[in-house]
């Protein structure tokens, strides 16, 4: 137990330290730290958890390494769901469901065809290990000493992101299974998002602020159109019933150099703006 505390607090400190990034054991992989409340102590208590992507938040599996218990973590929230999730640009508070039935059975099969690691776990233990779905609770800014530095954030969580579903995509065999559909899913969900969030909010205040830098705005937002017009595309190729792996690699591809230029160009105009006094 000792060395598993250990490496857990290794582990969060290091996430902390490095905003969300770490090797090891976790390296690549999505991870969050998730601090719930002791049922027992009342105290909080923080863990490292990898994570599914999920359309009405994430997930979280109970697989304790395929241990006979189920872990702390999951006790705790039976007690109190309540929870404060950490992915290293946000921390939010998030409130847990546990999955039953044939919903649970879905998520799990996912999951499995994922990764074979979670059966591996499951194969090792007579109990069924549980999947939780954690849902955000409200609006979370991101971090960052600076709103150039948060901005940043943003852009490095999307760039890490879509690096992960290129290798997921490029691993995969002919047609593209359920999980790695909705990996693609979120993640154009969540980059429309920001862009909208950027056109209504950010632009606006930086084109009132700074007249002279109507024109670089301009160009921002001609990107957001081009970056736009391939997240439609690869939403089309994936919700194909037959989702051929060739169009998506094709599509991921296409997207990646887009939003990448877009990313680093628009980090280039708009930072410096963004942290002047």
């Amino acid at each position: 137990m000792g060395e598993v505390l250990d490496f857990n607090k290794q582990v969060v400190d290091e996430f902390r330290a490095h905003r969300g990034v770490v090797g090891g054991f976790f390296e690549g992989a999505r991870l969050i730290l998730l601090t719930t409340t002791g049922a027992r102590s009342g105290r909080a208590h923080t863990v490292p958890l990898g994570y599914l992507p999920d359309e009405d938040g994430i997930l979280v599996i109970g697989s304790a390494g395929g241990t006979p218990r189920h872990p702390a973590w999951y006790h705790n929230l039976l007690a109190s769901p309540e929870a404060t999730v950490e992915d290293g640009t946000f921390t939010y508070r998030a409130t847990a469901e546990v999955l039953t039935g044939a919903e649970r059975d879905d998520v799990w099969a996912r999951a499995v065809e994922a990764d074979a690691g979670w059966a591996a776990y499951q194969e090792k233990t007579t109990r069924v290990l549980p999947v939780v779905r954690l849902r955000q609770a409200g609006f979370s800014p991101p971090g960052g000493s600076s709103f150039g530095e948060a901005l940043k954030l943003v852009h490095d969580a999307f760039r890490r992101e879509l690096a992960t579903i290129r290798r997921e995509v490029a691993a995969s065999g002919p047609t593209l299974g359920a999980q790695l559909k909705i990996n693609c899913l979120v993640a154009c969900q969540g980059l429309r998002g920001h862009h909208d969030r950027e056109e209504q909010a950010m632009f606006p205040a930086l084109a009132e602020r700074f007249p002279e830098a109507a024109p670089a705005i301009g160009l921002l937002r001609q990107e957001h159109e081009k970056v736009a017009a391939l997240i439609e595309s690869l939403q089309a190729a994936v919700r194909s019933p037959a989702a051929d792996r060739k169009r998506v690699v094709s599509e991921v591809d296409g997207l990646v150099a887009e939003l990448l230029a877009h990313l680093d160009h628009e980090e280039e105009l708009v930072v410096p703006l963004l942290d002047l006094p």
